[in-house]
């Protein structure tokens, strides 16, 4: 608590000025004709609907337009000059009813207030309305799955909904990519969440497919959200009772390969709203082999390593939420919202290792047989106090976070010399075995001022504070069964590492409208880092140093019609290694290839420029964008042999000629030339259809290994769906990625593709759905391929993939929806981490 005071106190001043801003007037409207103003919601969020399309029309039945413009990010909107008399206003965009509604404009300003746009069927006067959401919306910012339309999700985890977003990817180790970038954000509901960011493979898991409305990819973050995750984005909005009443769901999935059960609870009468979830699953039938050569270049001979293996693995999972929602006065909400999630499992593996040399009487075979086991535990306790006014869009929002993560993971092996079968535990050549804890503590304080400046302008600023105490102890036992009777404890390959990192930031954003086409938006933000590490085993560490870092935005829209718009966007975003990447210690349990981490690593920068266009005509939206980024000082995983070391090695680890080492470091300069598009059609009234893809250029350089790499890599998706009748619905989805390069190598393509059907039962309030991922094919295979001078190594990955789920879901409950606007916080800020996420604040 010392350190997160310090934080606090850096902090006091600019929550003054923050303060102070409260204080400040609305601005009047510019004099002259009438005008009229209001913001775009939608009807059941009460969210904005950016860029939404408004124009003013004379009384029916003349069409023409006597004036109009885009919505910003916020969904406000400002007819200017606009001549006294009665018209109708009419409000549209794509996933949305069009609604129309009669105005009478004066000599003055016309505020409308919130004006609520429908994504359901229902009668709303003079409106046409859409039926339902598109699979994949295109929106000026930000390309949207709406995860809930997908029925091919039934009684999936949230691994499955981002298998089927746009620009997304994930391999055969479960690791998430965006745009082939593994530094982005992971955001739930617009809000952080550490658990997601200290393990991201095991987090997606927790979260059923059923409680995920909409997935959001963002390339081109304002300044608003913190300057973490050089590829961008990517905000998960959960579904969350809007209801009057007593309402919840109950669920129950049962598959080939693992199954779940599922529930929610939420109650709203009044200025109470109280909302519960839990989740539990297992997985089961995850069958896996594994193949690998290594070639060792010697002056006057080659050595030979292959490798081969296969195992199966078995896990659980569980999570849970409460929250409570509290109006205490117009203008003041409060809410207290607590998670946690908890999970485990082991994994059983053979590999047969066979060295093979010209030299006679050097080669070796040994097998070893491995058991891993894996669980943790993670808590978070949010509060949030909002605080809005009659100035229309002014908001003051704050947030205070406390997130403890637990994680422990370990393995035993034994190793039988000159054997292709494991013997008896007895007659092992050498065992070994191993238990790491990653422990961690998150505080976080945020304060952000949302200040209107008229019809057109907006001023948004903010300050976040976030203290991170984190560290690794791992204990490793040996026993050679003919030197001793029991394990004893190694003084040299265990660690105790601490680790300290605390990061301060403010922004500002000022967003205007120069002309009834053009939009600005022009911020920054600075972030301060200080980071502190300690190595208790070996009485050293790196002494508490800081720097500071300046994230320029800014952005630029014009509106070339009603249906289409041009946007520029430039940003520079910065990416922070985290504990998994720092941690030195030794993984030693794959025996021809050991890894550790870094604890010198630098963060690196990215700057990204981005052109995109957008058109939307009746039922199809388009996109296309044009983007590049440039990172220097890039981080990238690096191999090399012991015995010919490209990189400081540690003490412990002994040279030989077959072992191949793996660390990170500060060892390139990428740049990334990117040309993507989507496209979201509606062919006919019952069949909806989505595609796109992903098409990229690399450019890999690194000084210190005097390499250089460049090739194509790219991805494409296609999402179907057809509504065979009013209860019956039928889906289809088809992935696919390319290969890629990497600094010393390539890794494989692969194809996803999945099919399901959703049956409505009972009035509404049941459905029973089927899906079936890679029917016609039980396994999928990842290959992985490393050049250098002095080795080769290619690796195939083979992985159970064939699954079958049947689920039934029961929704039960007050139908009657909630008419009340709620404020909710614009927290989007969080640190990335493990397994596929960036770190940082």
């Amino acid at each position: 608590m010392k350190h997160f005071s310090v934080v606090g106190c850096r902090l006091l001043p600019l929550l003054f000025f923050i303060l102070l801003g409260q204080r400040a007037a609305a601005q009047a409207p510019a004099p002259g004709s009438g005008s009229v103003t209001g913001t775009v919601l939608d009807s059941l969020t009460r969210q904005p609907v950016p860029f939404a399309t408004v124009v003013l029309l004379p009384p029916a039945p003349s069409e023409k337009t006597v004036a109009g413009q885009s919505a910003d990010e916020q969904g406000h909107f400002a007819l200017t000059k606009v001549p006294a008399g009665s018209y109708r206003l009419r409000v549209s965009f794509v996933g949305y009813g069009v609604r129309t509604q009669a105005v009478t404009v004066a000599n003055g300003a016309l505020a409308l207030g919130p004006i609520r746009l429908p994504a359901t069927a229902q009668r709303l006067g003079e409106a046409v309305v859409v039926a339902q959401r598109p699979l994949m919306e295109v929106k000026p910012d930000r390309l949207v799955y709406n995860a809930e339309q997908d029925v091919t999700n039934a009684g999936g985890t949230a691994q499955d909904v981002l298998r089927k977003a746009p620009l997304l990817a994930i391999d055969g180790d479960d690791n998430v990519t965006m745009r082939g970038n593994s530094n982005f954000k992971v955001l739930i509901n617009n809000k952080p969440s550490p658990t997601l960011a200290a393990n991201l493979k095991e987090a997606l898991k927790s979260i059923p497919a059923d409680q995920i409305k909409s997935v959001e990819v963002i390339t081109t973050p304002p300044a608003k959200y913190d300057g973490e995750g050089t590829a961008g984005i990517i905000n998960i909005v959960l579904k969350k009772g809007a209801k009057q009443g007593l309402n919840g769901t109950v669920g129950a999935n049962a598959g080939s390969r693992g199954s779940n059960g599922n529930g929610s609870l939420n109650f709203r009468q009044g200025k109470f709203n109280f909302t519960s979830s839990a989740n539990g699953g297992l997985n089961y039938n995850n069958r896996s082999s594994s193949n690998s050569e290594q070639v060792t270049y010697r002056s006057t001979r080659n050595d030979t390593l292959r490798q081969n293996g296969s195992g199966s693995n078995t896990g659980y999972y569980g999570s849970g939420s409460l929250g409570l929602d509290y109006d205490p006065a117009e203008h003041h909400s409060l809410s207290l919202n607590g998670s946690f999630f908890s999970y485990g499992g082991a994994s059983q593996s053979g590999n047969l290792n066979r060295y093979t040399t010209p030299l006679p009487g050097f080669g070796a075979l040994f097998l070893r047989d491995t058991r891993s086991t894996y669980n943790g535990g993670n808590a978070e306790v949010t509060g949030t106090y909002t605080r809005t006014y009659k100035q229309e869009r002014r908001e003051w929002s704050n947030i205070l976070q406390y997130a403890y993560n637990g994680n422990r993971n370990g393995y035993e092996f034994n190793q039988f010399n000159n054997s292709e079968q494991p013997l008896d535990v007895g007659q092992a050549s050498y065992r070994e075995r191993s238990l790491t804890r990653l422990p961690g503590h998150e505080y976080t304080l945020q304060s952000d001022y949302t200040l209107p400046l008229g019809e057109k302008k907006t001023l948004e600023f903010g300050v976040k504070g976030i203290l991170r105490l984190t560290g690794s102890q791992a204990q490793v036992d040996t026993l050679f069964p003919g030197r001793a009777a029991d394990f004893a404890t190694s003084r040299f390959r265990g660690t105790s590492f601490d680790y300290r990192q605390d990061v301060e930031g403010a922004y500002a954003t000022y967003n205007f409208n120069p002309t009834a086409k053009l939009h600005l938006g022009l911020g920054g933000r600075v972030e301060r880092t200080g980071l502190w590490a300690e190595f208790a085993n070996t009485n050293t560490g790196i002494p508490y140093r800081s720097y500071v870092t300046p994230l320029p935005n800014a952005n630029l829209s014009y509106e070339l019609s009603k249906t289409s718009s041009l946007r520029l966007a430039y940003s520079r975003r910065i990416s922070r290694p985290y504990i998994y990447y720092l941690n030195p210690y030794v993984n030693r349990s794959n025996p021809i290839s050991y890894s550790y981490g870094n604890p010198n690593l630098d963060p690196e920068l990215t700057h990204s420029v981005e052109l995109s266009y957008n058109n939307f005509i009746k039922t199809t939206s388009f996109n296309i964008a044009l983007s590049v980024l440039r990172t220097g000082n890039s981080i990238e995983q690096v191999s090399f042999s012991s015995t010919q070391p490209l990189l400081p090695v540690p003490d412990e680890i002994v040279p030989a000629a077959n072992l191949i080492l793996e660390t990170s470091a500060n060892v390139a300069s990428n740049t990334a030339f990117q040309l993507n598009g989507y496209v979201s059609a509606k062919p006919t009234e019952k069949w909806s259809l989505s595609m796109g893809g992903n098409l990229e250029y690399l450019m890999l350089r690194s000084t210190a290994l005097s390499l250089t790499r460049s090739g194509f890599a790219g991805n494409y998706n296609v999402n179907t769906s057809y509504k065979a009748t009013k209860t019956l619905t039928l889906q289809g989805n088809l992935y696919h990625s390319l290969s890629r390069p990497t600094l010393q190598g390539r890794n494989s393509g692969f194809i996803f593709y999945g099919l399901g059907l959703r049956q409505t039962l009972l009035k509404g309030r049941a459905d029973v759905s089927f899906n079936a991922q890679y029917p016609f094919s039980a396994q999928r295979t990842f290959a992985y391929e490393t050049a250098t001078p002095t080795f080769s190594q290619n690796s195939r990955y083979t992985n159970q993939q064939r699954q079958f789920r049947l689920g039934f879901t029961y929704r039960f409950g007050q139908a009657q929806q909630s008419t009340r606007q709620r404020k909710s916080i614009r927290n989007d800020d969080i640190k990335g981490g493990g397994g596929g996420q960036s770190s940082g604040g």
